[in-house]
C-alpha cells in the first residue's frame, strides 16, 4: 500500500513539474535588478517559483518571443537604444545571439510579426520606429526601415507597435495618434494614416488590443485615463466610444500603461499608475461595446506590463516602485479578479509567458 501512495505522490509531483510553464521578466536595471529574469508558473495552482537571472543585460524593458518560442528579443532602453536577439536553451536560459541598433532613445517596445520574419521597436525619445528582418538562426540583421514620426509642430513619443497580418499599426503618445502602415510587394512597410483613430486631445495613446479578427482595436490612453474603443469599417476605424479606466470615487494623479483582452475576447483590462489598479470591462463581442465592472487594487505601486497566464485563469501584474508581482485568479465567467497573492522581483516591467 505505501509501495502505491509513493508512485501516486511521485507521478502527481512530476505532472505539477511537467505543466509549470515558464516566465521571463523584463526589468529596470537602475536598482538591484541585473537584467532578464526567469519564474517558473503552475498553471493549475497559479504559484510562481525558482526566481533567477537568465541574461545580464541593461534596462530590458520591454520582451518579445519569436512564433516559434525558441528566440526571444529585448529592448535595451537607454538613451542610445537597442534591441537584442537571445536563443532560448534547452534549461531556458538565455544566450545572446546579436544587438543591433535601434536609431532612437529609450526604446520601450518590441513586437515580432506572427511569420517570425519581421521584429518592430518603437523608440520613445527618438520619435521613431525601427523594423528589422529576422533570420533562421533568431538574428537581427541592421534596421531595414527607420519611421521618424516627428514633425515641425510636435515632437514624437512612439511608445507600441504590433503587426496584423500584412498592416502594422503604431500607438504615438506624443502624438496623440494611432499610425497604420500596409506591406507593399517588396516586403517592405508604406505608411496608410497617421491619424486612423480619433482621440480625445492630449489623451496619450500607448498600448493597445486587436481582436483575432482585427475588426475591433482596443487603445489604452496614458495621459487621459482612458480606453479608446473602434471598429474597422472598410480601411478605416471608426469610433465607438471613450471609457475612463478611473474608479468614479477617484480623484488623484493617475497614467494608464498596459492593456489585454482575454482569451475569449469578452472582457477587457488595464493597468492604472497611480491609482494602482487593473479596471476589468465586461465587452459586447458583436458591437465592441464596454462595461466597467471591476477597479481591482493591484497590491503594489506602479503597475507597468500585465499578463495573463496561457490558460487564461491567471492574471499578473508587475509593479515596477514596489518590486513585487502580484497574482491574481480570474473568474471565467464574470471576468473579475480575486487577489492570490505576491512575490518579490526587482524592478519588474515586462512579464512575457
Amino acid at each position: 500500500m505505501k509501495h502505491v501512495l509513493y508512485l501516486i505522490l511521485a507521478c502527481t509531483l512530476l505532472n505539477c513539474q511537467q505543466q509549470e510553464t515558464t516566465l521571463y521578466i523584463g526589468t529596470y536595471t537602475d536598482g538591484e535588478s541585473e537584467g532578464i529574469y526567469q519564474l517558473k508558473f503552475n498553471p493549475n495552482t497559479g504559484i510562481l517559483s525558482d526566481l533567477k537571472l537568465v541574461a545580464t543585460t541593461k534596462n530590458p524593458s520591454f520582451l518579445a518571443y519569436s512564433p516559434n518560442k525558441k528566440f526571444l528579443y529585448a529592448v535595451g532602453e537607454t538613451e542610445n537604444g537597442t534591441v537584442s536577439a537571445f536563443k532560448i536553451n534547452e534549461n531556458e536560459n538565455l544566450e545572446l545571439i546579436n544587438t543591433e541598433k535601434t536609431f532612437g532613445g529609450a526604446p520601450c517596445h518590441v513586437s515580432v510579426n506572427s511569420e517570425g520574419t519581421k521584429a518592430v521597436v518603437s523608440n520613445y525619445l527618438g520619435g521613431n520606429i525601427a523594423l528589422y528582418n529576422l533570420n533562421d538562426d533568431g538574428s537581427l540583421t541592421e534596421a531595414s526601415q527607420v519611421f521618424d514620426h516627428n514633425d515641425t509642430i510636435q515632437k514624437s513619443h512612439a511608445h507600441s507597435a504590433q503587426f496584423y497580418k500584412n498592416e502594422l499599426y503604431v500607438a504615438d503618445l506624443r502624438r496623440n495618434s494611432l499610425f497604420h502602415y500596409n506591406k507593399n510587394n517588396t516586403g517592405d512597410f508604406d505608411l496608410i494614416s497617421s491619424n486612423l483613430v480619433d482621440f480625445p486631445e492630449n489623451a496619450g495613446p500607448r498600448h493597445f488590443a486587436l481582436t483575432k479578427d482585427g475588426h475591433f482595436i482596443y487603445i489604452i490612453n496614458e495621459y487621459a485615463g482612458s480606453i479608446t474603443a473602434a471598429k474597422k469599417v472598410n480601411a478605416n476605424f471608426e469610433l465607438i466610444d471613450h471609457y475612463s479606466t478611473l474608479d468614479s470615487n477617484y480623484t488623484g494623479p493617475n497614467s494608464c500603461a498596459d492593456i489585454h483582452l482575454s482569451r475569449d475576447e469578452k472582457f477587457l483590462y488595464g493597468s492604472n499608475r497611480g491609482e494602482n489598479s487593473i479596471a476589468v470591462f465586461k465587452r459586447n463581442t458583436t458591437n465592441g461595446t464596454l462595461e466597467k465592472i471591476q477597479n481591482m487594487n493591484v497590491h503594489g505601486d506602479w503597475p507597468r506590463n500585465f499578463t495573463l497566464d496561457p490558460t487564461g485563469k491567471f492574471l499578473l501584474v508587475a509593479n515596477k516602485k514596489s518590486n513585487n508581482i502580484s497574482v491574481f485568479s480570474v473568474d471565467a465567467n464574470t471576468g473579475k479578479l480575486t487577489f492570490m497573492y505576491d512575490v518579490k522581483v526587482p524592478s519588474p516591467v515586462c512579464l512575457l509567458f
